[in-house]
């Protein structure tokens, strides 16, 4: 597993280098050329898909329970290769009169194509504010970095809502000092962007069972991250569920539930929590809302024998 890190840590430092000379010698924001949301009803309920940005993800090095060659060899079936560029996204949901954030971003954590969470909540007509809570599906930084900018926190006036077993996990120093090494960068960036809010007394820890807001319910999902939350939100009988990280390269892993990742804290029980969240989905035909399928990441899932098949929703104007 460390070398299987070490591959993939390289490979993505070099295709965020190559980006970054990208970047720099057009002098153009990437943002620029590009839509940061995407507006639709669940019920009664506004969602809007924002946009964090993409980042390459070296797909070949980083998915494991899975050899390089199936994994290249899915890709090509997608007509892409690895590096993926993986979409990184958070919802906004606005409920009892509350504007709600379904995971924060990365801010500068990540690389030049990413961070742009603020302009697409600007671009959504709100500012960060605004948002009066900021529910995380996990603290894995591409989901929580957005908390701060530097010294500064980006929603000031937000409520931080984590599960309790992912805030005494990511939280424990204990934990931080006995992690294995591919999980050290992740405590100490949990401490920087999450740190703050707990230390401000703006962190609140929920159990499963009960409604957070109006409409927004927590269900644990616990493997990828012990804490790992998806959120169900319900109008009308309408339901889109918030998946978080149940799974990162849609190209192979709907394809094959059981290929797992290399951040996976539990990859055992991250892909039983896979296969679970696949068939439901599936049978009941809710919406999902995914982080890291290609923005908005919002769609249907549909059984294909032991397979799955990704139908995204169609563009409305």
């Amino acid at each position: 597993m460390k070398q299987v890190l070490r591959r993939y840590l390289y490979a993505a430092a070099i295709t965020l280098l190559a980006g970054t000379a990208s970047h720099t010698s057009a002098q153009t924001p990437v943002r620029q050329h590009q839509p940061g949301i995407y507006r639709m009803q669940v019920g009664d309920i506004e969602v809007i898909a924002l946009s964090d940005g993409t980042v390459p993800l070296a797909a070949t090095e980083a998915l494991t329970h899975i050899k390089p060659g199936e994994v290249q060899a899915l890709l090509k079936r997608a007509y892409t290769t690895s590096p993926v560029e993986a979409s990184v996204n958070a919802f906004l949901i606005k409920t009892g009169g509350k504007l709600i954030l379904i995971d924060a971003g990365s801010a500068e954590l990540y690389g030049p194509t990413l961070g742009f969470l603020p302009n697409s909540i600007r671009e959504a007509g709100y500012q960060p504010e605004d948002i009066d809570a900021v529910l995380l599906t996990h603290i894995h930084t591409d989901h929580s970095g957005g908390l701060m900018m530097g010294d500064k926190m980006v929603f000031p006036n937000a409520l931080v809502y984590a599960s309790e077993p992912e805030v005494n996990y990511w939280m424990n120093a204990n934990n931080a000092a006995n992690a294995p090494e591919r999980l050290k960068k992740f405590f100490r960036e949990a401490d920087a962007k999450v740190g703050p809010y707990l230390k401000a007394g703006k962190v609140r820890t929920f159990t499963y069972g009960k409604a957070l807001f109006p409409g927004i319910t927590p269900i644990a999902t616990p493997g990828h991250t012990p804490g790992h939350t998806f959120y169900a939100l319900e109008s009308k009988n309408e339901k889109m569920l918030f998946w978080g990280d149940i799974m990162h390269v849609a190209e192979v892993q709907f394809v094959k539930p059981d290929v797992t990742i290399a951040f996976d804290v539990d990859p055992a029980a991250a892909a039983q929590q896979r296969k679970k969240a696949y068939a439901d989905a599936a049978r009941q035909g809710y919406w999902i809302a995914a982080a890291h399928i290609s923005f908005p990441g919002i769609g249907h899932l549909r059984a294909a024998g032991k397979s799955y098949e990704w139908v995204p929703i169609i563009y409305k104007y």
